[in-house]
């Protein structure tokens, strides 16, 4: 895809500390990390978000950031670690290539904890529910 950085990366055009790949995906250290051995594991179709993902990349990716996540583990020795995913630009996406972060967590890194973060508005659980359920039910979930 033209203009796409990850694609880029793909491609070999873009420099990048690449620290795994195979057939299907490559993951790269973050340019801007959150905390040190934050990666980023893409697949190497371009696709832009979880909404145009197939259901074989999804399990390339996944797949991938297991391994990432456990080479992660065995090397830089984190206390945990977290795998993120932002789908369009009011979730924060700023990387139009569907990519999951593989961010090791050391304990005080000041990132927000899930207790830390703002809650849904109360009430707002079970009409969702209902929502998706009906949904799920429909199949449409899977479109």
């Amino acid at each position: 895809m033209p203009g796409c950085t990850f694609c880029s990366i793909v491609a070999g055009s873009t420099p990048a500390w690449r620290i795994y790949e195979d057939e299907h995906t490559i993951a790269f250290l973050d340019r801007l990390p959150m905390t040190a051995g934050h990666s980023l594991v893409i697949p190497r179709r371009h696709v832009t978000d979880v909404w145009e993902l197939n259901d074989a990349d999804a399990a390339h990716v996944m797949r991938a950031a297991r391994r990432v996540a456990g080479l992660v583990r065995e090397r830089l020795r984190p206390a945990g670690v977290n795998l993120l995913n932002n789908n369009g630009r009011a979730a924060g996406q700023t990387q139009f290539h569907f990519h999951m972060h593989v961010v090791p967590r050391y304990g005080r890194d000041h990132l927000l904890r899930p207790s830390e973060r703002t809650r849904a508005l109360r009430g707002t659980i079970e009409p969702a529910y209902r929502l998706l359920s009906a949904t799920a039910v429909a199949g449409a979930a899977d479109r």
